[in-house]
């Protein structure tokens, strides 16, 4: 079951990626630049990152995190780039930002923009992020915009996160979570799996998740509104969590 969700996220992202069309939850009619500032870029960001913007995402994790210059930081999912191309211009010049995805099509989009726009700190490499192609203990930050809910196995995610970080590292984490269970039918449902909801957990259950992988977590920012603007009025919402490795 696990490979057969992974197969259909990776058709879904495939397609976004060479269509550009990034919403799949019921907000077509709207653009990619009406969706990203509802769940909270700036016009000036979205200036920045360009071609990056597919309109994907439940949050900016880069604009509530504590990057630094000359820190290193790994995007969890980092599609075509968008938030790669912001945090690389809060490390500067001396720092270093690493995009993983498992979509082979959107890490070629990400690289051909990063080349375009003479982007010399930021990489991308295909992985998946329940087994992240990072050394132990080289990370200063990671951020994650609306892909561990997509993942099978999010217990591995965080713990793979925890591994990564260097000790008093942070991971800055928007995601999907749930209010109410998802009847039998919604969590089948590929467009809902691929759409960030069908494998989402409840929120209590998603906070303890990172707990148990050795995570302290502050509660940053939460959107409810979320759920009438691109969900159709499923009962969820958007989280962005700081989780710290303290030891």
């Amino acid at each position: 079951m696990d490979k057969d969700i992974k197969n259909i996220v990776k058709n879904k992202y495939k397609t976004i990626a060479s269509t550009n069309c990034g919403c799949g939850c019921g907000c077509k009619s709207k653009n990619t630049s009406d969706i990203s500032k509802e769940i909270g870029y700036s016009d000036e960001e979205l200036v920045i990152v360009g071609e990056a913007n597919l309109g994907l995402g439940c949050g900016n994790p880069v604009a509530l995190s504590k990057i630094k210059p000359g820190d290193t930081v790994v995007d969890l999912g980092s599609g075509a780039g968008i938030d790669c191309f912001l945090a690389a211009k809060k490390v500067g010049d001396a720092g270093k930002v690493i995009g993983i995805d498992m979509t082979e099509e959107m890490i070629n989009r990400a690289k051909a923009t990063a080349v375009k726009n003479n982007y010399k700190n930021v990489e991308f490499r295909l992985g998946d992020i329940e087994n992240l192609p990072v050394d132990s203990e080289s990370v200063d930050i990671i951020i994650s915009n609306c892909v561990i809910n997509l993942a099978p196995d999010k217990d591995k995610v965080f713990s793979e996160a925890y591994r990564i970080l260097k000790t008093n590292g942070a991971m800055y984490v928007s995601d999907i979570v749930l209010l109410e269970e998802l009847t039998a039918e919604q969590k089948n449902n590929e467009e809902l799996i691929a759409g960030c909801v069908g494998g989402a957990l409840l929120v209590n259950d998603y906070i303890e998740k990172i707990k148990k992988a050795g995570f302290k977590i502050n509660i940053l920012s939460e959107n409810k509104d979320l759920s009438k603007q691109q969900y159709q009025g499923i009962p969820l919402k958007s989280l962005l969590v700081e989780a710290i490795k303290t030891k």
